[in-house]
Parts: structure tokens; C-alpha cells; sequence
């Protein structure tokens, strides 16, 4: 899976958490992409067995598609805390670069951080 299909997925995965219910547009709000292009990328990630997408637009993430998104966003979350703590970056930069992190860090690498973190 590429980068932008785990983002759109972690995307969801918090929308659904903070409003309960996801559709197309709230993806485009939030990561303020044109609705033709989340468009398309919902009916790949569908197509892909990581989302369903019910008649009334509603999606829901498939069992194979909350444990990946649950994957990228523990990482993302570990990643932000750790670069604050052990560079002292600022939260802003934190996210910035533990979002562009999380998508190509070996699953080695970031066993590591857990343990380093306590994790």
C-alpha cells in the first residue's frame, strides 16, 4: 500500500472516531483534497478490501482496514511523541514529520522506538 492510501485510511480511522460517521466529503474537507481525487481513492481502497462504502455514502473501515489504519495511526502517535521528547522539536513539527515518518520506517526500526519509549 502506498502512502497516500495508508493516510487516507488513518484518516478515516479518526473521523470515525471524533464524528461517528465518514463519507467522501468529510475526507476531502479534512485532508483538503479536490472530491474527484477522494473519490477515486475510495473506490480503490473499496476495491482493495480496506473499506466499505454503504448506500447512503456512510464508510466504514473492514477488519483488514482497521488493523492497518490502527498500525499507521499508533505509529504516527509514537512518532510524534518521541521526536518531541528526545529532540525537543515543538508539537507542530513533531506531527509534521512523524506523519511524512510513519509511512517508511521498518517495522524494525519502530519496535525499537517502542521499547526505547517504554512502549
Amino acid at each position: 500500500m502506498y502512502e497516500s492510501g495508508e493516510n487516507y485510511l488513518e484518516t478515516i480511522l479518526i473521523l470515525k472516531e471524533k464524528q461517528g460517521v465518514v463519507r467522501s466529503i468529510d475526507i476531502a474537507r479534512n485532508l483538503n483534497f479536490s472530491k474527484p481525487s477522494v473519490s477515486r481513492a475510495v473506490g480503490i481502497l473499496r476495491e482493495d478490501g480496506y473499506i466499505a462504502v454503504a448506500p447512503n455514502g456512510e464508510i466504514d473501515l473492514t477488519e483488514k482496514g482497521r488493523k492497518k489504519a490502527e498500525g499507521i495511526y499508533e505509529r504516527h502517535k509514537l512518532l510524534t511523541e518521541f521526536l518531541q521528547k528526545v529532540s525537543g522539536v515543538g508539537p507542530e513539527l513533531a506531527e509534521e514529520d512523524a506523519c511524512k515518518m510513519e509511512h517508511i520506517i521498518s517495522d524494525e526500526t519502530f519496535q525499537g522506538i517502542k521499547r526505547f519509549m517504554g512502549v
